[in-house]
């Protein structure tokens, strides 16, 4: 196997863990203590922190324990309380509706008053969805709207992005802004963007050919790329305006070379729903006459011409977690905070939901810092011990199958089904084995889940690592569950991590879901 390496004998590692680490449990004779603390002694984790726990899923007998209170940046581990929450307080069957309502009266084709389109909040509704609600406005002979085409996104608050989201991120589509009505381009659903493509032109000195996913005249491109002669340098980059929906294409590319696909936020995702639909409205031989309005609550006695509802939540979990997509968790959050107290749902009532479901699991709220529902702030602080409780727990209630099923697995080919894990641990014990959850920002790295050993014991564990200056410790990670896996009740067979050198350990610079568009 050209990645791992299978010693013999069992390294020792008490010179070079952090002083003052707690090892493993005492009672342990089958070397695993040892066998992790040699892993957490690599040298890329110098001057770093961990947070680990590896426990027996069925008796909560803990095998290993190092730093198991400290709190680190769980990044996208966030996305396990959040889930888990969901599932609960909405329920696997909860469905996301998107409805259009009219408050006046109609007389032949003209449908008097305003037109209303109202949002909940699904993050998956496409284009496509829009067309159809527009189909169905057309199907019953409504030709034109006197009115306004108000976009009613009041079901969450006007709050866009974040806590401490980095403005560096405003224009990936991995920030997106966070509105109870939104566009996804295609179906990995990354609500609130457009796909700009952008194709070489046929000769040196040609301008490059540019289009956008969903057709919007929402965005404005400003072209300032040029392509060059075949062989030349690839220096494309395509980003949004700060504040502005213009997209700007700079750089060179090179003729004959491939096309460039970036996934680019929008600024304000419900005027760019609202604009979506108001085409697809035009598209089917209705005209709204008068301009469009947003944040306004449609009225108590408007009635629904046309409605679209989402997947339910237990399949929608699988594009959230498999490719760990920040705006369904962001989503979910202000659905349970709206759910919660029936107020336009925020981040600060859905966490307070998340954590009062939290409670009822056995995780301590109150030992963890959660500002939202994603891990893409770096306020967000959670130690290993508090995830392993939320894995044992999780196992008895009614909604695990599905929770379970949401989870990346290690080596399983496509993304609906490896995820964020597809591409790692193949070829160990633990391909197919591994279902767990990712994470990954700047300095932080995280994997929690579920691995059965070799003797068919599963076992739990929580992986947090921080402050490394490494541009990955997910070899880290793998070593580690690779051991478990490998392992049974009386032996630990311990596996070393993979050399520094070589692609695959650059490939995790960042999380594999946020590389678009072949998301590793």
């Amino acid at each position: 196997m050209r990645h791992w390496i299978w010693p013999a004998v069992l390294a020792v590692a008490a010179a070079t863990l952090s002083a003052g680490s707690p090892a493993g449990a005492d009672s342990d004779r089958s070397g695993l203590p040892e066998a992790i603390d040699t892993i957490l002694g690599d040298p890329r984790m110098e001057g770093g922190v961990a947070s680990v726990v590896v426990a027996d899923a069925a008796s909560g007998d803990v095998l290993y324990q190092h730093r198991s209170s400290g709190r680190l940046m769980p990044a996208s581990n966030t996305k396990m309380l959040t889930s888990a929450a969901a599932l609960e307080l909405l329920g696997p069957d909860h469905r996301f509706t998107t409805d259009v309502l009219a408050d006046g009266a109609r007389r032949g084709r003209v449908l008097h008053g305003d037109l209303y389109l109202r949002g909940t909040g699904d993050p998956t509704t496409l284009a496509e969805d829009y067309d159809r609600l527009a189909a169905e406005i057309a199907g019953s002979g409504v030709r034109r709207v006197s009115g306004r085409l108000i976009a009613d996104d009041t079901r969450f608050d006007d709050r866009r992005n974040g806590d401490t989201w980095s403005a560096d991120d405003e224009s990936a589509y991995y920030a997106a802004q966070i509105s109870a009505l939104s566009v996804a381009p295609d179906k990995d659903y990354d609500t609130g963007t457009v796909v700009v493509e952008v194709a070489p032109g046929a000769t040196a000195g040609d301008k490059p050919r540019v289009t956008v996913t969903p057709k919007t005249e929402y965005v404005d491109i400003d072209l300032r790329a040029t392509t060059v002669a075949p062989g030349g340098a690839d220096t494309l980059a395509v980003e949004r305006r700060h504040g502005e929906n213009t997209i700007t294409v700079s750089g060179t590319v090179p003729a004959g070379g491939a096309v460039t696909k970036e996934w680019v936020t929008v600024w304000e995702p419900t005027g760019y729903a609202a604009a979506v639909f108001r085409d697809a409205l035009a598209a089917h031989g209705v005209k709204v006459s008068g301009p469009t309005r947003t944040g306004v609550a449609t009225p108590k006695d408007a009635r629904r011409l046309a409605s679209h509802d989402s997947m339910p939540l237990k399949d929608l979990l699988v594009p959230f977690m498999k490719l760990s997509n920040n705006m369904h968790a962001e989503s979910l959050t202000k659905a349970m905070g709206h759910k919660a107290t029936g107020r336009p749902g925020s981040w600060g009532d859905g966490i307070a939901a998340i954590h009062g479901y939290l409670k009822t699991a056995g995780v301590d709220p109150g030992k963890l810092r959660q500002v939202d529902g994603s891990g893409l702030s770096r306020k967000d602080n959670a130690a290993a011990d508090q995830y392993v409780k939320l894995l044992r727990s999780a196992k008895a209630e009614p909604w695990f199958a599905d929770w379970y099923a949401s989870l990346p697995v290690a080596c399983a080919p496509g993304k609906f089904a490896g995820g964020t894990l597809r591409s790692r641990m193949c070829g160990t014990p633990a391909a197919l084995n591994v279902r767990a959850k990712t994470g990954t920002l700047t300095g932080a790295s995280a994997l929690s889940g579920y691995v059965k050993d070799k003797s068919g014991r599963e076992l739990v564990f929580s992986i947090i690592l921080n402050n490394h200056l490494a541009p990955s410790v997910k070899a880290l990670e793998d070593a580690i569950v690779v051991t478990l896996a490998s392992s049974t009740r009386e032996q630990a067979v311990p596996v070393m991590p993979r050399s520094t050198r070589g692609a695959s350990e650059r490939d995790g610079e960042v999380e594999c879901s946020w590389r678009k568009p072949a998301r590793c």
